[in-house]
């Protein structure tokens, strides 16, 4: 997994999501930056892998495959990259691309070897439509992450509902909207990459397909507070939820890297997510059902009081799902 800068950085949350959630076996980490420290001291996530410095490293662990763990502002390849990814290729590794820069035909990269390819997960679906709110007719439950900011475990909550959801014996299925759950899952809509006259038709196309169960778990993208997000809205109206789970950052107060956007009362962001969701009216009303708090930058006392404090402050059953568990937001979504 090509992680450089990426462990301890911020635009590491590809490679650290498919370390925490992936059924694969991963065989090394690459980042310049922490090479040869413990993964699951610098992390807190339980998977003992090794973090090597460079590519030809990790080649004597015998991958079959490189990942782009790094998820760059505006998704696009790092020229520094390049040498890196040519020697893996060289190698005989294929190449999984989650960012915005395709790799399948670039100039450089057409020297594949039988057997070997390059997975683009960044593309638009074919055959989709126009949303026509078809998802209010399925009988399950549909949970839908939403955000106060970009970046702050919607996937990760999602997941962990999804894992909630099957200990309870219910049939639950999870619904990658972005290159990570695609990559864990091998199935999903890289949002992002939609037109977007077509994204809420390519989010309903994925929710009807799967709708013959009893939850689905669909994976929220960016934010209604965020000034650069247009993808929450088409996740929404595609998903027709029956359940909003928000998540947030425990003590945050900006929009990150916006710190002239502020985050509002999180019981007006409740009260925003639930009046576009029901459109005035025009959709069936739709409640946020419970807070997904990340606490991962607090120590458990701290986060144990930061839940307590939006739980009393919303009036909503509140927990971090990666720290404690997710039982607590499904109970609280299933309920009418």
């Amino acid at each position: 997994m090509l992680l450089h800068d990426g462990v301890k950085g911020v635009y590491g949350k590809t490679g650290l999501a498919l370390l925490r959630f992936s059924n694969a076996s991963i065989v090394a980490v690459i980042d310049r930056q922490c090479a040869g420290e413990s993964l699951p001291q610098l992390t807190g996530i339980n998977r003992n892998v090794p973090i090597v410095g460079t590519v030809e490293e990790a080649l004597n662990y015998a991958p079959s495959v490189l990942v782009i763990g790094i998820a760059p502002s505006g998704g696009i390849l790092p020229i520094e990259w390049l040498a890196e990814i040519k020697q893996a290729i060289a190698a005989g590794l294929s190449i999984v691309n989650g960012l915005h820069t395709p790799m399948k035909t670039m100039p450089e990269f057409q020297t594949l070897k039988s057997g070997q390819w390059i997975w683009d997960v960044r593309k638009e679906p074919s055959n989709i439509e126009v949303a026509s709110a078809k998802a209010q007719t399925l009988s399950c439950h549909r949970f839908l992450t939403v955000g106060t900011d970009m970046g702050i475990g919607k996937m990760s909550t999602s997941l962990e509902l999804h894992k909630a959801a099957q200990k309870q014996g219910m049939r639950s299925h999870f619904i990658a909207t972005g290159q990570t759950g695609i990559m864990i899952s091998g199935d999903g809509v890289a949002l992002d990459a939609v037109r977007v006259d077509y994204a809420a038709g390519a989010v309903e196309q994925l929710v009807m397909r799967y709708g013959d169960c009893d939850i689905l778990h669909v994976e929220g993208q960016g934010s209604l507070l965020h000034p650069g997000s247009t993808a929450t809205l088409p996740l929404i109206r595609g998903t027709q939820p029956t359940a909003l789970i928000l998540v947030h950052r425990a003590g945050q107060t900006n929009v990150r890297n916006h710190p002239n956007v502020l985050i509002p009362p999180l019981t007006e962001v409740v009260k925003l997510y639930e009046t576009v969701a029901t459109a005035g009216g025009a959709f069936k009303a739709v409640k946020v059902k419970a807070i997904a708090l990340n606490t991962a930058h607090l120590d458990e006392n701290m986060a144990q009081d930061a839940i307590a404090q939006v739980q009393k402050e919303t009036q909503l059953p509140c927990t971090d799902p990666v720290r404690f568990g997710a039982e607590i937001l499904l109970n609280a979504g299933k309920t009418n």
